[in-house]
């Protein structure tokens, strides 16, 4: 028997849903149907890749070396259908892209407006995730590009710094904090902050700073949300603690300077290494690297290895 793709599709949907019955509602074919495909599978390769007798299907050891380059094989694959669709000139194509929370508050917005209306034959798939997804998603070749921070990264997912993206403390006009110069770190601990939950990597960072310095402060709103926390400060007394474009974009809220400072971190695209780069994926990264330096942030240089991107000064 000749193999086909879908003897791969169908045997890493099994492996994937755990069950022959939701694999099959997935694929949207009867149970019987991809039972007996898997069975085909099975019988040309003389193994058996799925062990049955339990409460869920699972992935029998040949079935986990199989299942590995079946997934690289429709990698590949899809790569080079991208591939051959792919126009340099840039009149058509698509491109999928990520950003961590704090990011779609003030560069989402600019930048994608911006690259549509340069390259309107480009068709744009913007999501929202955290990092780790990000980095999950670029290796299953569901995305092209994400945009995170620097540090440890997932093996195979590549990192070129960006910007380096300060915090600080934001209050909203008629906080007592609006008006001052500089605000002590210690004085916190008089305010009511409003601050990002545990799961943004945004908080994490502001509370290693926190315990660094010895500072409890008062925590009176935590909010999953970069929207409700900005309109919770710029309308009541409370402060909190974001990147400073954030505050620079709104009316109502203003940045104050802390001492000791807050921590900056650095803005990275992340790629996966072994990826194919379309042409639109080259034109968003350079555009995405003079965006950087037009908007003044602080611009770094490449940390993966590689030579400095276009525009950015290695070292800078």
């Amino acid at each position: 028997m000749a193999l086909e793709l879908r003897h791969l599709r169908y045997l890493l949907a099994v492996a994937e849903h755990a069950n022959f019955t939701r694999a099959a509602e997935a694929l949207h074919i009867s149970q019987p149907t991809l039972s007996q495909q898997v069975k085909q599978l099975e019988r040309a390769l003389k193994v058996q890749l799925l062990d049955r007798s339990g409460r869920s299907v699972r992935l029998t050891d040949a079935g986990e070396a199989y299942a590995a380059y079946a997934r690289r094989a429709l990698q590949d694959l899809a790569a080079g259908e991208r591939a051959v669709l792919d126009v340099g000139d840039l009149s058509r194509g698509t491109l999928r892209v990520a950003m961590t929370p704090t990011f779609t508050t003030y560069l989402a917005g600019p930048l994608v407006a911006d690259f549509c209306a340069r390259h309107p034959g480009i068709s744009l798939d913007v999501r929202e995730m955290t990092q780790a997804r990000i980095e999950a998603e670029l290796l299953d070749d569901r995305l092209d590009l994400g945009i995170g921070f620097e540090g440890e990264h997932t093996a195979g997912v590549a990192a070129t710094a960006l910007f380096e993206e300060a915090l600080g403390l934001v209050v909203g006009v008629d906080h007592p904090c609006a008006e001052l110069d500089v605000v002590p770190l210690k004085s916190l601990a008089a305010h009511r902050l409003a601050l990002l939950s545990g799961d943004f990597a945004t908080r994490r960072h502001v509370d290693a700073y926190f315990e660094g310095q010895g500072v409890r402060p008062g925590i009176a709103v935590e909010a999953n949300s970069l929207s409700v926390l900005v309109e919770v400060v710029g309308r009541g007394g409370l402060a909190t603690v974001l990147p400073a474009p954030i505050a620079a974009d709104d009316d109502r809220l203003r940045r104050v300077p802390v001492e000791p400072a807050l921590p900056v971190r650095t803005a990275a695209l992340l790629r996966r290494e072994s990826a194919y780069r379309s042409a639109a994926a080259r034109a968003f990264e350079e555009r995405l690297v003079e965006w950087v330096r037009e908007s003044g942030y602080a611009a770094t240089g490449v940390r993966d290895g590689g030579a400095a991107a276009p525009g950015v000064r290695a070292g800078a």
